[in-house]
């Protein structure tokens, strides 16, 4: 595996494998790799044959009062985690590399992005984030990238951005990666301590009750989310949301007969935490 710093060695690679037929896949992360990272990177192994893995904590997609500075990296354990499987390249770059002196441009997806996590976040997050994504597109070049479904709202900002911008590359979403006992797999887990992470588990089993429900039948919405919110309650969590939204649109639902996203975000102790599940509609 190589480590590359500069936009020019990772084009001049992927180059290089484009002579050769091969195709590329991008595993953009911010590092502090989990096993959700490196389910990703096996997905990109499998049905990719050069893969990159970014390795970029984002500056823009932090507000000023988030944890960008104590954000968790260890970039050699990484580096280690990712030559485990197989990687190609990472791409390691430095902030000055990403947004040189008197960068201005920013990508703005409307809709998406005023729900969930950019009414919480604010319209800064998903602007970073479609911004640096849409840069590494464009420095990689790559046919497919991966994404996890635990950042479920992020990958449909990527894809309408991909839609919008007629970027020429496949989106793939894979499954959300769990503890044993159901919590979603997190750069931010390492911030609970021994309580916190008793109390976290809470957020899955809340999801896992409305899931049940509508398993069950039950396709009215508040009802769905009634029995989620009784879960969180029982276990002293206050939601910083805990809403249906429409799979695609992220529009509000009156009841879960087409697909939709039960979303939920949450402070335990001193971590912020996001998970969702997918209910399928009847169709």
């Amino acid at each position: 595996m190589r480590i590359l710093r500069t936009i020019r060695e990772v084009r001049s690679a992927v180059s290089e494998a484009r002579r050769d037929g091969r195709t590329v896949g991008l595993v953009p992360t911010m590092g502090a790799f989990h096993e959700g990272h490196l389910s990703l990177m096996r997905a990109a192994r499998k049905d990719t044959d050069l893969v990159v893995v970014s390795l970029f904590v984002n500056p823009t997609q932090f507000a000023p009062n988030e944890d960008l500075s104590t954000y968790p990296r260890d970039e050699q354990r990484d580096a280690e985690l990712a030559a485990g499987e197989h990687v190609d390249i990472l791409f390691a770059p430095a902030p000055e590399e990403i947004y040189p002196e008197g960068f201005a441009t920013s990508i703005h997806v409307a809709g998406l992005t005023d729900v969930l996590d950019g009414a919480s976040r604010g319209a800064h997050h998903f602007d970073g984030v479609a911004t640096v994504v849409t840069k590494l597109f464009g420095i990689v070049r790559p046919d497919v990238a991966f994404f996890g479904q635990k950042d479920a709202q992020q990958v449909l900002v990527v894809r309408r951005v991909v839609r919008d911008l007629n970027l020429d590359v496949r989106i793939e979403a894979c499954p959300i990666a769990r503890e044993p006992d159901g919590l979603a797999m997190s750069s931010r887990n390492v911030y609970l301590d021994a309580a916190a992470r008793q109390r976290a588990v809470f957020l899955s089993r809340a999801l896992d009750a409305a899931q049940a429900l509508h398993d069950s039948g039950e396709r009215d919405a508040d009802g769905i989310r009634a029995a989620a919110a009784a879960v969180l309650d029982e276990a002293g969590i206050a939601p910083e949301y805990l809403e249906l939204r429409d799979a695609e649109t992220l529009a509000p639902v009156a009841d879960t007969r087409r697909d939709t996203l039960l979303a939920v975000a949450a402070r335990v102790g001193a971590a912020r935490l996001i998970d969702n599940h997918l209910l399928k509609g009847d169709a």
